[in-house]
């Protein structure tokens, strides 16, 4: 059997001219094989300085206009993307040996889409987003697991939990999304996706 496609790849990697029909596909594999959160990736931002910083997040949901991530906006990444919208995301499936990078412009989701996804969140969830000051100093544990308990008064009514203004969601818009597959003796296979004009996809193959 032809473990090929036309441009020399693996199979996997398809002949798909839209990098958003092979995520897919990709996506779909993981949430079967990784045996926890399928949908985490690692977000890279700066700050205006060009200081850059990582941490994971969890996709919460792609189209074909990007991929989509909620936080705090006060946040360091919330600060980060205020100062400067660029952003790369990296999906990292171990039992899949596969990488997917993904580069473009963040821009906050509407207040419809946000209202949506804060209200299928769990209670406690919803709550935690209205305590936590996040990624501010915090004087003790203590002092957060109260302020947990002031908010679950306050919103005592598990159906009705308002979203905080200070809490939303970013859509990374893509300019690139690159395709990688493990190789024997390091020589991966990696196929790149760059948005040209007219909003055309092209392909390129990079070595590894």
């Amino acid at each position: 059997m032809n473990q090929k496609n036309s441009l020399g790849l693996n199979k996997c990697f398809l002949d798909l001219e839209d990098p958003f029909e092979l995520f897919e596909k990709w996506f779909l594999e993981a949430k079967k094989k990784e045996i926890n959160d399928p949908n985490a990736l690692a977000l890279g931002t700066a700050s205006k300085d060009g200081i850059p910083a990582v941490r994971m997040v969890l996709l919460k949901g792609f189209d074909k206009n990007g991929f989509i991530f909620y936080t705090n906006l006060n946040s360091q990444k919330g600060n980060e993307i205020k100062e400067n919208p660029k952003a790369t995301m990296c999906f990292h499936w171990k039992s899949l040996l596969r990488q997917i990078r993904i580069s473009g412009s963040l821009k906050q989701v509407s207040n419809e889409t946000a209202d949506k996804y804060y209200n299928s969140r769990a209670y406690d969830s919803r709550i935690g987003a209205w305590a936590s000051r996040q990624s501010s100093v915090l004087n003790s544990r203590d002092s957060l697991l109260k302020t947990l308990d002031e908010f679950k008064k306050k919103y005592n009514n598990k159906e009705k939990v308002p979203r905080p203004d200070h809490w939303s969601g970013f859509n990374l818009e893509p300019s690139s999304i690159e395709f990688w597959l493990d190789g024997e003796n390091r020589i991966h296979e990696r196929l790149k996706y760059s948005l040209g004009k007219n909003n055309i996809w092209t392909r390129s193959l990079l070595s590894p």
